[in-house]
């Protein structure tokens, strides 16, 4: 079989693949298997899942949700799709700390690649874990937490599959609450000009920027009480962008006239109130290939703003707008929002468009900048880039040496990633 990622750009042909639906037919597949990962959405850009051995579904996985006596924890599956489980935990009374703007990922691929929504107070999804079930290279059943083998758990956190394969995740979760959207247009300069200010009044703050405007999609979330049916909305109106995209890969000279246009149309402010879950995720159906840095949050601003007068000034064709997000700081070894509070930069281009070349120009300049890239988006670092980048790699390595020396669950861009096929110095 051929399997392909979300955008359509990263392709495996695993020699088998698999759906277990029991725990006991998973032991069997990891214990056989030579070499094993692990697929959820398909939802990262770089090649995490990429095999030529076993790749593994856990869609079909049995299992239901944990809670807590206090119900301040929950032990879900960890191959449930985040659509999946905030529905169910809804239907519980309780809800995710947090959420990014969609839902298909697994639970255990969002954790492993430390995916994130926005706040400043808020860290990434792998923050809200706090214990996880591996299935490990040998077939045997571990868990761990932060007192039960405590340096498998700590490297487990952001752990890109590396680790074993993991049947459910112990997660930290809040009682059922709602939240009001706003959607509105902004000046660029305003954004730039009152950031800390706009970040700190609402829960979860976030804007677009299309690279050839001057005005931003403004969007905030905040805690908010019920006010009656929840109305389904969109940040961004699909069929419009998606004409506007095929517009511009045609003819790329149209597409800054086309993103002043479309931004001098979206005037109309918007508001809502509906469910946590519900609220956080947007639909998102036209196709695109996306890198991400998160950046120190002190160079956030600055950064966006010169990489958008880099595109002016070459006239790069980049149909797709900037996301920019802010995230708390974590302590989690691979996390790269270890560093500090940061900005999070998110670049993206039509996936019917050329975005190698411009995504390593951005690239430059994001890493120029003292950016770390999100571990599931468009990047470039070598072995030597996360040895520097991440003081604990040697501690991480460590781990995974411990409880892999076979190499199972690594494939060949990881094993590129965090040079692995030969001996280096620390």
């Amino acid at each position: 079989m051929v399997w392909r990622n979300w955008s359509r750009s990263v392709t495996a042909m695993p020699a088998r693949f698999a759906k277990p639906k029991t725990q006991a037919e998973l032991v069997g597949l990891v214990a056989s298997a030579s070499k094993v990962r692990v697929t959820g959405a398909g939802h990262s850009f770089m090649p995490l899942c990429e095999t030529d051995g076993l790749l593994i579904s856990l869609a079909d996985l049995g299992g239901t949700l944990e809670i807590a006596p206090d119900r301040k924890t929950v032990w879900a599956p960890a191959g449930w799709g985040l659509d999946r489980l905030t529905a169910a935990l809804w239907a519980e009374g309780l809800s995710l700390i947090n959420q990014g703007d969609i839902n298909p990922q697994s639970l255990a691929g969002a954790t492993a690649t430390g995916t994130h929504g926005t706040g400043e107070t808020l860290g990434s999804i792998a923050t809200q874990a706090c214990g996880f079930r591996l299935i490990q290279a040998d077939g045997s059943v571990v868990e761990c937490g932060p007192h039960r083998h405590p340096d498998l758990y700590e490297a487990q956190r952001l752990s890109l599959g590396l680790f074993g394969v993991a049947v459910a995740i112990r997660i930290h979760v809040l009682p059922a609450y709602h939240l009001e959207e706003r959607i509105e247009r902004r000046p660029l300069a305003e954004m730039a000009e009152r950031l800390d200010e706009l970040a700190g009044a609402t829960r979860h703050f976030e804007f677009f920027v299309f690279p050839y405007s001057d005005f931003v999609i403004f969007k905030t979330l905040h805690p908010a009480p019920a006010e009656g049916a929840f109305v389904p909305g969109a940040d961004v109106d699909e069929k419009i962008f998606l004409t506007a995209c095929r517009i511009g890969k045609a003819a790329p000279f149209a597409i800054p006239t086309m993103q002043r246009l479309m931004m001098k149309l979206s005037g109309k402010a918007t508001r809502r109130v509906g469910p946590a879950y519900a609220i956080f995720p947007s639909e998102r159906t036209v196709r695109f290939e996306e890198m991400e840095y998160e950046m120190p949050r002190a160079a956030g601003m600055a950064t966006l703003l010169e990489a958008i007068a880099y595109i002016r000034r070459k006239r790069l064709p980049i149909a797709f707008p900037f996301e920019f997000r802010v995230t708390a700081a974590d302590d989690i070894w691979m996390s790269p929002f270890n560093a500090g509070p940061a900005a999070s930069i998110s670049f993206h281009q039509y996936a019917g468009m050329p975005w190698r070349a411009p995504f390593a120009e951005i690239e430059a300049i994001l890493r120029a900048a003292g950016g770390r890239p999100h571990w599931a988006k468009r990047h470039t670092l070598t072995a030597d880039d996360v040895y520097r980048l991440y003081p604990r790699t040697p501690d991480y390595l460590r781990v995974r040496e411990a409880v892999d020396p076979g190499q199972k669950f690594v494939n060949v861009d990881l094993a590129r990633l965090f040079g692995l096929g030969a001996p280096r110095k620390d």
